[in-house]
């Protein structure tokens, strides 16, 4: 089972991987949305900020997210890891519902570019 820490060196790498980004990608990863990722195995959810192509996570909370962020996901820290690693494909991970990501129909538009 992934640790917390191992969990937001994932998220810091998906930052850095958008970060890297051109095109359709970048344009998609430039919004600028309140963003909250639970993790459901350790029960703890990162909230931040997708602003300027990148995830600022600027708090650590207990539980599942304190309020509702634009842009939601919700998963166990392995998959997180797995993904950011290339090991584990979103579509497929979405579909099977081990993987959830929640936003507005717009935000969805777009940030299928990511992924």
């Amino acid at each position: 089972m992934a640790t917390i820490e191992e969990c937001r060196t994932a998220l810091e790498k998906l930052s850095d991987n958008m970060t890297n980004t051109e095109g359709d990608v970048r344009e998609a990863a430039a919004l600028d949305r309140s963003v909250s990722c639970h993790i459901t195995d350790l029960d703890v959810t990162f909230v931040g900020r997708l602003t300027g192509g990148q995830i600022d996570v600027r708090d650590t909370v207990p539980g599942p997210p304190p309020e509702k962020a634009q842009i939601r996901l919700a998963m166990a820290g392995d998959d997180l890891i797995s993904l950011v690693g290339g090991e584990l494909n979103f579509a497929t991970a979405w579909g099977s519902g081990r993987v959830k990501l929640e936003a507005g129909l717009l935000d969805l538009f777009r940030l299928r570019k990511l992924l």
